[in-house]
């Protein structure tokens, strides 16, 4: 057996445990350990630690490098808390899982799909983004979910069974046009995430905190090809453990005539994604290297890790 192997099936195990501890204790002690596990990998994960003090630095200039750092740290205390979260959701039945969540603005999905195109809902690796595929679901029918593959095979057959639990279809790279076209054709709902770096001849620089950063250009590709409307969704942790779903207003498309409509509608996407973020930079992966077009700092000593977290491929995610 390989050390990859020998890796995957530690990791596996170390998920394994976890989902069997939280499905079974109370919410607030869910929270304890997803914030322990948070610490843990803050106090041994020196790299991305590094970068998420160094991008909020860059993306908030006016707060000091003591409070960065506290995001920093506080960033990683709520992935723990979305890990163990999403785990525990995973063992809940369906009344228990909508128990969790309080919804605001799910008649402008359903306003969305009145006019015949689909919708397609959007968010960022933010708050509790895996959450809101299991709920919407429950509250508005079962939607395709764009993702990319990850990495160990023995998590990603565990993150598609958790994933589609509710209903969801994961739709990968793999003629993921074809599908993705299909299910609007269906007046259907189609979910993406927009905030990872990404290249080739989909990526488009648009301005997110002020700066270029690479962002995938299917969502408004596909949103003017079809004429299904934007709607963004983000998923807000509770202090009581719980999670509120909120379904904003969509975006407006550019009007007839516009030069490049697609970077204006990509632009406007981000843009609802960062009002979002500054509100809240600790529910966002300050962890993932946004910003790819830039030197780094000097004096930084963090080397490139491997493949970034769910990265998305052309029109995934």
């Amino acid at each position: 057996m390989s050390l990859r192997a020998v890796r995957h099936r530690i990791e596996y195990a170390f998920v394994i445990a976890v989902r069997a501890i939280v499905g079974v204790v109370p919410p607030v002690v869910v929270g304890w350990i997803g914030a322990a596990v948070g610490l843990a990998f803050y106090a041994i994960d020196r790299g991305h630690r590094q970068l998420a003090a160094e991008q909020l630095q860059a993306a908030f200039p006016t707060r000091s490098a003591g409070e960065c750092r506290r995001l920093a740290r506080q960033t990683f205390i709520h992935f723990g808390r979305l890990l163990v979260t999403a785990l525990r959701a995973s063992t809940e039945t369906p009344a228990e899982l909508l128990a969790s969540v309080d919804v605001e603005g799910e008649e402008r999905v359903r306003a969305a799909l009145a006019a015949g195109h689909g919708a397609i809902i959007f968010s960022g690796h933010y708050g509790y983004w895996e959450l809101h595929g299991l709920a919407h679901a429950l509250v508005l029918g079962p939607m395709s979910v764009m993702a990319r593959p990850l990495d160990n095979p023995l998590l990603h057959a565990l993150l598609e069974r958790m994933r589609q639990a509710t209903g969801n279809q994961v739709i990968y790279r793999q003629g993921s046009l074809r599908k993705v076209l299909r299910a609007l054709q269906q007046n259907e709902c189609v979910a993406m995430l927009i905030d990872q770096h990404i290249h080739g001849g989909d990526a488009l620089n648009v301005d997110f905190f002020g700066r270029p950063a690479a962002t995938t250009s299917a969502l408004a590709s596909l949103a003017l090809r079809t004429g299904a409307r934007l709607v963004p969704d983000f998923a807000i942790p509770l202090p009581d453990g719980r999670c509120r779903l909120v379904y904003e207003h969509p975006v407006e498309v550019p009007a007839a005539g516009t030069i490049d409509p697609v970077r204006v509608l990509t632009q406007r996407c981000t843009d609802v994604l960062e009002m979002y973020v500054r509100r809240d930079p600790h529910l966002w992966l300050w962890m993932h290297r946004r910003w790819r077009n830039e030197p780094r700092p000097e004096g930084s000593d963090f080397t490139e890790l491997s493949e970034p977290v769910d990265e998305p491929e052309s029109a995934d995610r």
